[in-house]
């Protein structure tokens, strides 16, 4: 059975990462000294569920967790420093602290430490969240044991939820733009000063005008999604956002 470490405090390791093309030691009281973390571990970069779900999950709500007494929100997996760098551009994954625990001896002195060799994965992290206080370790949300790569309870809401059940998720917006457009640039204006970070997806670059009709209805840019819902261009959106 996976060791529990609530109330006890985190390994002592000295993690190797490069940055900016030179090697750099970093340690755990680096990390954790003074600060209260968010922790999510997993088995392996640019892997299924931890690409789709699971770094994403929490690059998107670290706004909130800030706003919510988190100081840092960190990923440890047991890859290398190059992988977890390259993983952090092609994820840009810009709000989440990506530490590479190549050799596994923090996930070793967590007890997570499990053999992934039917795989080819060799030795690897469980799926686990924790949150640290100071190298303390208040709460671990730890993936029940069952065959494969249950993803139930290490996710970023439920970590929020622990922190602050009434803590308010930020909207979920994305932007139809095409470069040179001054009404895309108009919107992307109005959605920075209301504070809403958005996703933007450049027509001719990251989809075609067949795709943005297939999406939107329409071949007009800038289109703005807000929840889900279709807002329309840089009219509909200053409306929405009741700006003046």
């Amino acid at each position: 059975m996976l060791p529990n470490k609530e109330g006890q405090r985190v390994p002592t390791v000295t993690f190797r990462t490069r940055k900016d093309n030179e090697w750099k030691d970093v340690t755990t009281n680096d990390i954790f000294a003074g600060k209260t973390v968010a922790v999510f571990s997993l088995p392996g970069a640019f892997t299924p569920t931890c690409s789709s779900t699971h770094l994403p999950g929490y690059n998107e709500l670290a706004k909130v967790f800030k706003e919510n007494g988190v100081d840092e929100i960190v990923c440890i997996s047991v890859n290398d420093t190059f992988v977890m760098n390259e993983w952090a551009k092609d994820q840009e994954a810009d709000n989440v602290t990506l530490i590479p625990d190549g050799n596994g001896e923090f996930t070793e002195g967590m007890g997570m430490l499990v053999d992934k060799t039917d795989l080819g994965f060799g030795k690897r992290s469980w799926r686990y969240s924790m949150l640290v206080k100071d190298g303390l370790v208040e709460k671990m949300f730890i993936e029940p044991e069952e065959p494969g790569d249950p993803f139930k309870v290490s996710d970023a809401e439920t970590m929020l939820n622990y922190i602050n059940s009434s803590a308010t998720k930020p909207k979920v917006v994305s932007l139809f733009t095409k470069k040179g457009c001054p009404f895309c640039a108009k919107a992307k204006e109005m959605l920075t000063e209301k504070g809403l970070d958005y996703e933007e997806i450049v027509l001719g670059q990251d989809i075609t005008t067949r795709s943005l009709r297939a999406v939107t209805g329409g071949t007009t840019v800038p289109q703005v999604f807000i929840d889900g819902k279709l807002i329309g261009g840089s009219e509909a959106l200053e409306s929405y956002l009741g700006v003046a």
